[in-house]
């Protein structure tokens, strides 16, 4: 779990319908609310009886995470900057390659440096700032004539710089009519991407796709801020508040504009609305030293980001984290290394690597579909409920190598050595891991990668307790996608658990190569995945 500390965070997503930009009120307009008669140094009422109503103009609607889209669907569609720069970058090339034979009236071999140089420089120049400067962000409240505005500045900034560098170029072949055609080539076709880009990025905010969603822990006057905020700017969504204390000691619920109290922090551990979380926001008074040490202790447990909120008398700084914790723009480009460029990576890494395996084993799948079919009674498949990012439940596929009436959808019992469950195929499939093979469709589909933490059933049980609850840290498994592979696999660690040892190797193992990922360290994992795991002949599966 990231804790982020900020003068003043607000988390990012809010039950409402989507709205206008246009639509934002400043806080001076916006209606009166039962938030505004309470005392301005008033933190939890613990003496007023709780109201069922709240004003008419701020109700929200019932409790409804993005429309029942993942962190997993939503996270996909910001990495949509990475090929918004792409398809620019391509354009570019191509724009310049015409301008370069129009100029040179020659071959791109025989052209002289003191041409192509600068045009060079020009390019890198644009794709440089463009990713840095914020190009590709598409924050909700830039309009599009801010956006293009934005694009054509840095054109201008890219054929200053070739002019400049053509200057410097000794024996220079560049001349100011071939700069401006450059200029207008590229500014053209930019603006006409960006305007379609814009208005692909508004309509998924209207479909609230890229819209994030939040828990409040504490049900504070910070609290109650936050949800007025979100109400009015209709630009995130709180699904729940969550509070330790007993009901009588909470503050009027009408404060909260209907969003429900759904319990307390225990609650929030075992809460359905995990997977559709961007960020739980702690509201308590950071005066309350122990109490703040306790939620965080318990919150440690989950994969969501965790942020605190830190109340002060600045109006702009207020606002700047408001706008902070609501904002959901597209992944950043402008750092080397980010969450957002490796995971755009690591999703082409599964695409094309999947892929290629999957067509690859088609015929293999064919065998032995035929295999198990012909081998027991009962489907191919065997469909498992597993958790998968954020503790999102996803439908994972494998052959099935148990007999049909046996099969053990939540792992309650683990696979031992002979295990009479298993088929005469199973044993030979389980041996092999061909039984896994399907799994890549779930690669395709976007619910698993090709490497990542092994995906555990819902429920599985290490001796007579559940797995999940024998290391604190289980949940952090979650933090990534699943994989067909991962570096507890080609480490020893795969097929059965059967003692709390055997769960803490596995999450330590799952969590070191979270933090260490890499597009290197993948394909080193698959790499080693085949001859690792056909050499095992120690592990039961």
């Amino acid at each position: 779990m990231s804790t982020e500390g900020h003068r003043l965070a607000v988390p990012s997503d809010v039950l409402g319908r989507p709205r206008d930009d246009r639509d934002v009120l400043p806080r001076s307009a916006r209606p009166p609310t039962a938030l505004d008669e309470l005392p301005a140094g008033a933190g939890a009422p613990t003496e007023t009886a709780p109201t069922e109503t709240a004003p008419t103009e701020l109700q929200q609607e019932p409790i409804r995470p993005s429309r029942g889209r993942s962190v997993r669907v939503r996270t996909t569609r910001r990495l949509v900057s990475h090929v918004f720069s792409a398809i620019d970058t391509s354009y570019t090339a191509v724009a310049t390659v015409l301008v370069l034979i129009s100029a040179g009236g020659l071959s791109l071999a025989q052209l002289p440096l003191g041409l192509v140089g600068p045009f060079v420089l020009a390019n890198l120049v644009l794709r440089r700032t463009m990713r840095s400067s914020g190009a590709y962000r598409f924050e909700r409240t830039h309009r599009l004539l801010h956006q293009l505005g934005h694009v054509l500045f840095l054109v201008l900034v890219a054929g200053l710089v070739m002019e400049a560098a053509g200057l410097l170029v000794p024996g220079h072949d560049l001349h100011l009519g071939v700069t401006a055609l450059w200029m207008a080539l590229t500014a053209a076709g930019l603006a006409l991407l960006h305007t379609g880009w814009w208005l692909l990025i508004r309509r998924w905010h209207r479909q609230e796709l890229l819209t994030q969603n939040v828990v409040l822990v504490g049900a504070t006057r910070h609290a109650a801020e936050i949800v007025n905020d979100a109400i009015v700017q209709q630009n995130m969504k709180v699904l729940a508040i969550f509070d330790d204390r007993n009901m009588d000691r909470l503050p009027p619920k009408a404060i909260f504009s209907g969003v429900p109290f759904a319990g307390t922090t225990a609650d929030l551990l075992d809460s359905d609305l995990l997977p559709h979380v961007d960020k739980i926001v702690v509201t308590v008074d950071p005066s309350a030293v122990a109490r703040v040490r306790q939620i965080m202790n318990r919150l440690v447990v989950l994969p969501n980001p965790v942020t605190m909120l830190v109340d002060q008398d600045d109006k702009n700084a207020r606002a700047a984290a408001l706008t902070y914790l609501a904002d959901a723009p597209l992944a950043p480009l402008g750092r080397q290394v980010d969450p957002g460029t490796r995971a755009a990576g690591k999703r082409l890494q599964d695409i094309v690597v999947g892929g290629l395996m999957l067509i690859c084993a088609l015929p293999v799948l064919a065998v032995v579909a035929l295999a198990v079919k012909l081998d027991s009674p009962g489907p191919v498949l065997f469909v498992q409920k597993r958790h998968g990012f954020q503790n999102e439940v996803i439908k994972v596929r494998k052959f099935r190598t148990m007999r049909h009436e046996a099969t053990d959808a939540r792992a309650e019992r683990q696979v031992t050595a002979h295990d009479d469950r298993i088929t005469r195929i199973g044993r030979f499939l389980r041996r092999s891991s061909l039984d896994e093979l399907p799994q890549l469709w779930n690669v395709i589909r976007g619910d698993m990668a090709m490497v990542g933490p092994r995906p555990h059933a819902i429920g599985m049980k290490t001796g007579e307790v559940e797995s999940a609850q024998l290391v604190a840290e289980y949940a952090h498994r979650h933090r990534i996608k699943p994989g067909v592979t991962g570096w507890a696999a080609i480490n020893g660690s795969r097929g059965p658990l059967h003692s709390q040892a055997d769960v803490k190797r596995r999450v330590a193992l799952d969590v070191e190569y979270i933090e260490r990922q890499t597009l290197w360290l993948d394909l080193k994992i698959l790499a080693l995945t085949a001859p690792r795991l056909l050499g095992d002949r120690s592990t039961i599966r």
